[in-house]
């Protein structure tokens, strides 16, 4: 396989405002370039034509590796390698060998070799958040602040590991992740560091839908100092009996939809194995006697970030009838300020990083099927306030646009529109019009357990007697939640979250054996407990 260094062409969109010139793509960021990169960084995890999965310590070229391309604008990338169910079993019995060598390793030894892999990471940052930008089509600001979380979260944990993992022992196998594409580096190798820290072995699946090249030149990295990690890929139907079902697997990591991540709930309650399954919701945002306008314009275009693909995006608002009318005049400005486009497209060579709001979708497939969902709601009744134009995109010249949907706002949706009940995990905002405290209680428990809400009231005691009867782990006052990075706690209430909870120590509690009797705060089926 070539990568080219230029995209095939399939649609047209001029620059905004009226620009004669023709968008081309920033110097040295083609995908051809950042393959270079990664061969020469990496050249045991990388071939020219493929990746490589990582298993019993050594990088193995197996697997069938599938076709790929970049949502950003059709580019040909490289495909996740897929291995079997029997290679990924062998998979997981090597990293049960790994694991029962890391436990022994001193903390002081396992702290330097962390640290280490965190400065090769930074080395490398911008080439990490390059093939974050290529393989999920985050902006450039975004695909930086995933990198930088990632390391700078782990280095809190390796400065404070001795007081979090004091009278604790490793678990007694490895842990298995299987997390969505959207945040590989803030939240699947940010995780993966801080398991092999508190002692265990770590194995990873590549998400399907994107982000192999970037996990795989973190693990190289990881790999090379000495750490325990272990990155295969494949079908989550085919792997699940080794990821989740193994008894060598001491626990199991998820970050994904309710549907996949109930079939991960049954698997490991009927085993009895440890696990941490952060599972969708539709999180909220409350608008009740309020009159700060200013201060919510201000937010709506920040709440687009990466178009809404985010665990703790907000696509709903709930908002009071009465001020319906002063709602939309702060919002309906603001959220024409929101920019689209291709993360790469400059009018210059040598121009910055555009500054966007967000790219593509995951892929064209999300994009139609969301498209669908809007065209299929206002047919049966619901009424579009806003959508944005595709002519006021950032592109370049011919490029293919198909991952592309520009921000689309819905009042009164139809009860039989997917829209009406789950996360949309795009740019579409939906507004609920509510007339007293208990239908505003009700609209935004809609989705049984959310991860994140915000109320926004002038009256803090209003706040304060609602934000307990709002069914989100997080709540707001007039300002948006997010997981939270170091020390903060985050989980989820209802179906949004099963299993232990993390954030600050009790990432490392999850993941590491107290003392006898000891019950892990989470969301568990027989207990509810927070820390």
């Amino acid at each position: 396989m070539t990568f080219p260094s230029a995209s095939p062409s399939a649609s047209t969109s001029p620059p905004p405002n009226g620009s004669p010139n023709r968008l081309v793509l920033k110097a040295g960021t083609a995908w051809a370039d950042a393959w270079r990169r990664c061969l020469a960084a990496a050249p045991e995890a990388f071939r020219e034509d493929r990746v490589l999965n990582l298993w019993n310590g050594t990088w193995q070229a197996d697997g069938r590796a599938l076709p790929a391309t970049s949502p950003v604008d059709g580019t040909p990338l490289a495909g996740p390698p897929r291995l079997d169910a029997a290679t990924a079993r062998r998979a997981v019995r090597a990293a049960l060998d790994q694991h029962r060598a890391w436990r022994h390793v001193l903390l002081p030894e396992r702290r330097a070799r962390v640290a280490a892999t965190l400065d090769s990471l930074t080395e490398h940052r911008d080439l990490l958040a390059l093939l974050l930008v290529w393989e999920i089509g985050k902006p450039w600001r975004l695909a930086q602040a995933d990198v930088d979380r990632a390391i700078d979260g782990v280095r809190w944990y390796v400065d404070g590991i001795e007081e979090m993992a004091a009278g604790r022992a490793p678990l007694d196998g490895p842990v298995s992740n299987i997390a969505s594409w959207n945040y590989p580096m803030s939240v699947l190798v940010h995780t993966l560091l801080v398991q092999v820290l508190a002692g265990n072995a770590a194995i990873a699946k590549t998400p399907t839908d994107g982000g192999v090249a970037c996990l795989t030149l973190a693990c190289a990295l990881a790999a090379r100092e000495g750490l325990p990690v272990t990155l295969v890929s494949g079908s989550g139907g085919e792997l699940s009996e080794a990821l989740v079902r193994a008894p060598e697997i001491g626990c199991v990591s998820f970050v994904g939809g309710r549907d996949t991540g109930a079939a991960v709930a049954t698997a490991v309650a009927d085993l009895g194995k440890r696990h941490i399954l952060e599972q969708e919701g539709l999180n909220t945002w409350g608008i009740w006697n309020h009159s700060d306008w200013d201060a919510l314009a201000a937010l709506v275009p920040k709440l687009f970030d990466y178009g809404k693909q985010r665990c703790t995006a907000y696509p709903r608002f709930v908002v009071q009838r009465a001020l319906f009318d002063e709602f939309l005049a702060a919002y309906l400005p603001a959220v024409r300020t929101v920019r689209v486009g291709h993360p790469l497209a400059v009018a210059h060579p040598e121009d910055p990083f555009p500054a966007l709001d967000f790219g593509p979708l995951i892929n064209a497939a999300k994009a139609k099927e969301l498209a669908d969902q809007v065209a299929e709601a206002v047919d049966r009744g619901a009424v579009p306030l806003y959508r944005g134009a595709e002519e006021e995109g950032l592109f370049l010249p011919g490029q293919d646009t198909g991952a592309y949907l520009q921000p689309v706002t819905l009042l009164n949706l139809p009860p039989s529109s997917p829209l009406h009940h789950a996360e949309p995990f795009g740019p579409v905002d939906t507004i609920v019009l509510v007339d007293t405290e208990a239908e505003l209680l009700a609209a935004m428990n809609a989705s049984n357990g959310a991860l994140v809400a915000t109320l926004s009231t002038d009256d803090p005691a209003t706040y304060e007697r609602l934000a307990p009867q709002i069914r989100a782990f997080k709540v707001g006052h007039g300002t948006p939640r997010s997981r939270g990075d170091r020390e903060e706690l985050f989980g989820g209430f209802g179906a949004s979250w099963r299993g232990a909870f993390v954030g600050g120590d009790l990432l490392v509690r999850a993941v590491t054996r107290g003392a006898a009797g000891e019950r892990p705060q989470g969301n568990f089926p027989d207990y509810h407990l927070m820390a």
